[in-house]
This record gives structure tokens, sequence and C-alpha cells, in this order.
């Protein structure tokens, strides 16, 4: 019996990964936070690292140590009820609501735009309906998933972001040194930083993406349980390593290239999509324009194709006998095409509440499949952890969102020790895994 990948093989894997995971929010985050941070860079990124490589590593670890065959598996361990529920939140999430229509909206707004004149609906509504087309294609052909993103998309990809980012590197529009820390950024480097990864997706994706790894890695030959979480780790590292070194050298060129677009700083809409498009040009004129639309969409397209690959397949589990995969795959990827049209900035607004919300969830999580079996995967250990998590991330949703109940939350945030950083969390999730220790040890019943 086949015990581990040869290092092709696992490099494939790894690439594959990495394509799956590096999408919309992976390029224009990284590149905003480098001109808003300025010279507080290195703190600002080493709290993005850990939120945006970091725990997405250790998702995938989670997924294979807890020997789990995904999402469904590790979250049934606090109840039927929550697998269902959070299963459905995550992956809608980072699925037809918010992920799967920023990778067309990005597309479309960073390398097609500046090509479409004044009036942008119609090639809006255009290139989204070919985008999608061309996502359904291949998302319908489950089994080349390895083929068509580790071997062909990912590479692309990779060969016209790395001439972007070397031309920028190369000449420097400033000096990181000169540029000032602005906003969030000027008081807490690190949190902001810790908190702009949420908006990447990585950790609920990594929780979503566990399933199509394993899958692979037995496609490969590879079926022992323990081998297989052995080997999942190992493309993992290998795609999170990649992830890491790109993010740093995008945020440098973010802020190095800070005189280029200070000026729109102050604008709410700006965003690190805006910013890719004003560096290209200024490197390589409309034929960068070109070069960035390139890369921008193959970015989102891989990335789109492994979504709507994890949600159907995640949704025919979860719902036997409603749809088959080919339905569920044709309905992802058609809501994905109506709300990528409202565009980019309305989409990234309306999906920070949901992430202060679902990503101190998922970390929780990722935690406890990582560290089950110290206490035997109790299910009394998870509920009490993830119900403190839950407690204080829906305190989180709510100060986020606003309304009536704000100030309330407020109040009970004084009183919550890093509530002010966004992460409130981490405490009564503490307790509450505390709590689990001390009833499980008390002899209540415990399910492994």
């Amino acid at each position: 019996m086949k015990r581990k990948l040869n290092i092709r093989q696992l490099c494939l894997v790894g690439s594959m990964l990495f394509g799956l995971f590096f999408g919309a929010g992976n390029l224009i985050f990284p590149l905003i936070l480098g001109g808003r941070a300025g010279h507080s860079l290195p703190a600002a990124l080493a709290g993005l690292l850990i939120t945006a490589v970091g725990i997405p590593l250790l998702g995938i670890v989670s997924i294979g140590v807890s020997r789990s065959e995904g999402l469904l598996d590790l979250s049934g361990r606090v109840s039927k009820r929550f697998r269902c529920l959070f299963t459905c939140a995550l992956y809608l999430t980072i699925g037809p609501l918010f992920a799967i229509p920023r990778c067309g909206a990005t597309s479309f707004t960073i390398g097609v735009r500046p090509f479409a004149g004044e009036n942008t609906l119609a090639p809006q509504l255009i290139f989204t309906a070919l985008f999608f087309g061309a996502v359904l294609f291949f998302s319908l052909r489950p089994s080349k998933i390895l083929d068509s993103v580790g071997k062909f998309l990912n590479p692309a990809f990779l060969v016209f972001l790395g001439i972007l980012l070397l031309t920028a590197l190369v000449k420097p529009v400033n000096s990181v040194s000169e540029v000032p820390p602005t906003g969030d950024y000027a008081d807490s480097a690190f949190f902001t930083g810790f908190l702009q990864g949420y908006d990447t997706l990585d950790a609920l994706a990594s929780l979503a993406f566990g399933i199509i790894v394993i899958r692979t890695i037995r496609t490969l030959g590879v079926t022992e349980p323990g081998a297989v979480a052995g080997c999942s780790i190992q493309a993992g590292a290998v795609s999170m390593a990649l992830m890491a070194l790109i993010y740093g050298l995008t945020a440098y060129v973010g802020a190095q290239s800070y005189a280029l677009y200070a000026g729109e700083l102050a604008n709410p809409e700006f965003n690190g999509g805006d910013a890719f498009a004003i560096i290209a040009r200024h490197y390589f004129g409309r034929g960068g324009s070109l070069i960035l639309a390139i890369t921008v969409t193959l970015c989102c397209m891989k990335t789109a194709i492994g979504l709507v690959t994890a949600c159907s397949e995640t949704f025919l589990e979860l719902f036997p006998g409603r749809l088959n995969y080919t339905q569920w795959a044709l309905a992802f990827a058609g809501t994905s095409l109506l709300i990528s049209n409202i565009g980019l900035s309305q989409i990234i607004a309306l999906s920070v509440p949901i992430l202060y919300f679902l990503c101190p969830l998922s970390i929780v999580l990722i935690l406890l499949g990582l560290f089950g079996n110290w206490f035997g995967h109790a299910r009394i250990v998870y509920q009490c952890a993830v119900g403190g998590g839950l407690a204080a991330a829906a305190l989180e949703l709510v100060r986020v969102i606003g309304g009536p109940c704000q100030p309330l939350a407020e109040w009970i945030g004084t009183w919550l020790p890093l509530y002010r950083y966004g992460l409130g969390w981490i405490i009564p999730a503490a307790a509450g895994l505390a709590v689990g220790l001390l009833c499980r040890r008390a002899g209540k019943p415990a399910e492994s």
C-alpha cells in the first residue's frame, strides 16, 4: 500500500491547494495593507500572516490530524444541528453569497473595466457571464481539477503576477520608511493586520478545501488514513509557504508604491484592486492593464472553480436526494453570476459582519480538531468551547452591524479582554474549553 506521495506529486497537490486558496482577496487585501501600514508594515504583515496563512495551515492540519473527511465530520463533533447550520453558513459565505461573486467582480473591476469605457453595465454582464460559464465548465469535471488548476491555471497565474511584482520591486516609487501608517494601522498595526486576514476568507476556506485535498491524495494512490493525514499536512505546508512569500512581496509593493495612489486612500470605495490597476498602468501603461487583466482573471477563475466544486460536493452530501452535483453547480454558479454584478466594493462591505461572526468560530473549531486527541474528541468539550466562542462572536456581530442593541454590546465588550481589537472571543472560548474539560473529567457523557 502506498504511504506517501513522491516529490512531484506533493508539489502538484501543493500547487493545486495554493491555486484554490489564492483568489481575489489574496491579491487585493495585502496590497492595500502595505499602503495603509507604511513603515509599520512588519507588524501589520505579521498579524495578516497569522490569520491568512497560519490559521489556514492549521485548518488543513486539523482536518488531517483529526482524520475527518472535511468540515461535515469536524463540525459534527459539536452536534448534528450545529453541523448543518455552521456548514451551510460557511459554504454559502465562501461560496455563492460572497467569495465566488467576489472573484467575478474583482476580475471585471481590475482587469476589464479600464477597457470598458464609461458605460460598464453591458460589458460587466457579458464578462461575468463568460467568466462563470468557464468556471462552470471546469467545475462539472471535478475529477480533472488537479490538472486544470494545479498544472495549467496556477502556473500561468504565477508567471503574470511575477512580472508585475518583480518590476515594481526593482523600480520602487518611494521608500517604505517614508510612508506613514494611516487609520487603525497607526494605533495597532498588528491587530489591524490580524483582522484584515479575515477578509481573505482563508480561515473558512481551509475547512472547505479539506475534502478536495483528501480526495485528490486518495486518487494518487494513498488511502491509509494516517498516510492521507501526513500528505495533507505536507501539501498544506507547501501551499502556505508560497502564499506567505507572495503576501510579503505584494504588501511590500503596496507600501513602496504608496505615492502613486496616496490621494485615493481617503476614499472609502478605494480598495486594493484599484491600487493594483494604478501600479500596473504606472509601470506598463495600457499593456500593464492587459497583463493585470490576465493575471486577475486566472487568479480568480481557479479559486472560483475550487469553491463551486467544494460547495456542490458538500451540499450533495448534506442534502442527499435534493439535487444532483450538476444541479448544485448550476445553482451556485448562477447565483454567483447575479451577485457579482452588484460591484466589488458592495460585496466586500456586505461580507464584513459575517466574517466577524464566522471566523472566530472557525478558528475555535480548527484548534479543537488539532488538539482533540488530548481529550478524546469528547463532544462536551467541543460544545462548551464552541458555545463560548459563539456567544462572543454574536456580540461582535451585533457591534459591527449596529442597531438598537449596539450600545449593550459595546458595554459588555468593555469587560472582555482584547474586545477593542476584535478578539473578544478568545477568553470566552478558552473559558468554555476549561468548563468542557472539567465536565469530561467529572464523568459527564462524552462522545468521540
